[in-house]
């Protein structure tokens, strides 16, 4: 299913699920073959209805199948075709939660109804009562068929092989399962989804934990018991976020960090880039143990094009080189350089070329690279050429990463309107402020203190403690140019020069 976060997160008490059930001529469901259906709306644990029909499959019912159901052919002989039976179906189903013991198999008869009678296949949510016994009470019964969990578990109705009958037991099961999950903090449908999941996690104990995390965009911190911070994360929803650890990450780094986690902070963010501005500044300043990108900021480098010589320096001084970045590794400013060698050897009588070609015309190194990359693959050397290529894509990037940094920089102070909604103050790049119109006014962003401060000179070389959070704000920028009007701006916000040309590999 495919819902908003509210839908997602209703807490349990307020969805309307709708158990269903089928009994079929066996075979497959290419071969049609239903001939009973049943089903049941409930909300709050109250009944809300019911429907039951037979359905005329088409053909004989199968003596081993009248055995299990007791249906016969002659039962069936004046029911309706299960075209005509459809439209009634999915009028009661409507849009409630489906639910099943093994859905899928109910499911996939009715879609391969639905398919073949020109109707679109249910896109509602289902729940499995199969999967969820199996990871509630599956240490309390022999195996996890419906007959036997009504037995072992005492429920109210007891299943045959008829439809209706085996949707009230499969309701029953349901009512005892979600009584169960409330213990593991199983409080919304998307926790209820997730669990089948979850329930297996070595550290499924520790889903406690996320009780109080709201259904909000934000930041999260898993701290250890002496109050280090492990690991620092974004989401747009923290709570279906942070309990995705416990099912869908079965990474080895994860379950350490679970293991050694003994509480979950959070902070609320009003905006998605708020978010991920904060993330970038935690990490920075706390350094977590698990986190591994948006930690080497003091690894960066900078190409330094000097007036007779290209070096890669960690520190900027006020002289008169051109300073590339910092770009985010040794190995990539080494490509950098090799991109700009092959292109045109660095002398003294070069650099303004390279100067000029770095700031306003990348042709001048990029076309020389691209006949050497023809040049190589015409006479077959094939992996010489993909190398020549990785280094035009080094400094493509690092080209687009520079004119990135400096369109922000140079625009000075910039506000921001999202959607009529929410808005942002930026200061040479950097987020000083967000709010929502519901929130009336400007509210301070929760950060913490600044590691190194944002030069105001956008002339000067960029921090490498600013840049991961330029990067982190011109990729909001890119991404959400439809929805952003510039309310106000010290300069026009533009970057400068020609397209760059992609260099990805094929």
């Amino acid at each position: 299913m495919q819902g908003s976060f509210d839908d997602l997160g209703m807490p349990l008490d307020q969805v309307t699920f709708c158990v269903v059930d089928i009994e079929t001529t066996g075979g497959t469901a290419a071969d049609g073959g239903i001939t009973e259906i049943g089903a049941a709306r409930y909300r709050g644990g109250e009944c809300l209805g019911t429907f039951q029909t037979f359905v005329n499959p088409g053909f004989g019912i199968p003596h081993q199948i009248t055995m299990l159901t007791g249906i016969t052919t002659s039962m069936v002989a004046a029911a309706p075709p299960v075209d005509a039976v459809l439209p009634t179906f999915l009028e009661f189903v409507g849009d409630a939660v489906i639910v099943g013991h093994n859905v899928r198999y109910d499911l996939g008869y009715l879609n391969a109804a639905l398919e073949r009678s020109g109707r679109p296949k249910f896109a509602n949510g289902s729940v499995d009562t199969l999967g969820l016994a199996r990871r509630l009470v599956r240490d309390e019964v022999p195996n996890c068929k419906l007959s036997t969990l009504a037995q072992r578990l005492h429920l109210a109705h007891q299943p045959c092989h008829r439809a209706l009958d085996d949707v009230l037991a499969t309701a029953d099961l349901l009512h005892l399962l979600l009584e169960r999950a409330g213990r593991l903090g199983v409080l919304g449908l998307d926790d209820l989804i997730a669990l089948p999941k979850v329930g297996a996690h070595p550290q499924a104990a520790k889903l406690k934990l996320t009780d109080s995390l709201p259904r909000k965009p934000g930041v999260y911190l898993f701290r250890s018991q002496a109050g280090d911070t492990l690991y620092v994360g974004k989401a747009t929803n923290l709570r279906t976020r942070v309990r995705s650890y416990f099912s869908s990450d079965d990474r080895r780094k994860v379950g350490q960090l679970l293991k050694q986690t003994a509480r979950i902070d959070h902070v609320v963010c009003p905006t998605p880039l708020e978010a991920a501005v904060l993330e970038v500044r935690l990490i920075h300043r706390l350094e977590p143990a698990f986190n591994r990108q948006l930690k080497t900021w003091r690894r960066y480098v900078y190409l330094k094009v000097g007036q007779d010589r290209l070096s890669i320096v960690k520190t900027t001084r006020a002289d008169d080189a051109l300073y590339l970045g910092p770009l985010p590794s040794h190995r990539t400013a080494k490509q950098v350089v090799a991109a700009i060698e092959t292109a045109l050897p660095f002398t003294r009588d070069t650099a303004a070329t390279v100067r000029r070609a770095l700031l306003e015309d990348p042709a001048l190194l990029l076309d020389p690279i691209d006949e050497r990359m023809q040049a190589l693959a015409a006479a077959e050397r094939f992996e010489d050429a993909a190398e020549v290529r990785d280094r035009a894509a080094a400094l493509t990037s690092a080209i687009r990463r520079q004119r990135r940094f400096d369109a922000l920089r140079r625009t000075g102070r910039m506000v921001l309107e999202v959607d009529g909604i929410s808005g942002v103050e930026l200061d040479h790049g950097r987020l000083v402020r967000a709010w929502t119109v519901t929130r009336n006014g400007i509210t301070p962003l929760p950060l913490p203190a600044d590691l190194e401060p944002a030069s105001a000179d956008p002339d000067l070389p960029v921090p490498t403690a600013l840049a991961d959070e330029l990067t982190c704000v011109a990729t909001w920028l890119d991404s959400n140019a439809h929805r952003v009007r510039v309310v106000h701006a010290d300069s026009a916000f533009t970057s400068v020069g020609p397209d760059l040309p992609s260099y990805e590999a094929r």
